[in-house]
């Protein structure tokens, strides 16, 4: 199962770039733009993929796990887009971090 919410917090970051990406392009062409779309497509993969994990997992626990998105969209605007991350940014994402890693460890 943790495979799987690993995938879902994948997503939700690719999801995240795509629209990021399709947000460069203004105005309503954004949402005709082919990022837009694979973002469409990871958002609906996302979906059916967290349904089944929450039907495996309490919510109490799943849902937790996902802030780990947090991290993963930092590293990614940090990366391809070249966005700064500044100290206390990297403070508050190895906070949520550490929170997540706590909740996971502590889990079913």
């Amino acid at each position: 199962m943790l495979a799987l919410v690993v995938f879902c917090v994948l997503a939700e970051a690719a999801r995240e770039v795509c629209f990021k990406l399709a947000s460069g392009t203004g105005g309503m062409r954004m949402f005709v733009h082919p990022a837009a779309f694979a973002g469409f497509v990871f958002w609906g993969t996302e979906l059916v993929a967290w349904t089944y994990v929450l039907t495996h997992l309490p919510l109490s626990l799943a849902f937790p796990l996902m802030a780990s998105s947090y991290m993963v969209i930092a590293i990614a605007g940090a990366l391809i887009f070249k966005e700064t991350l500044t100290f206390r940014h990297r403070v508050g994402v190895a906070l949520i971090t550490a929170g997540v890693l706590c909740i996971g460890l502590m889990g079913k």
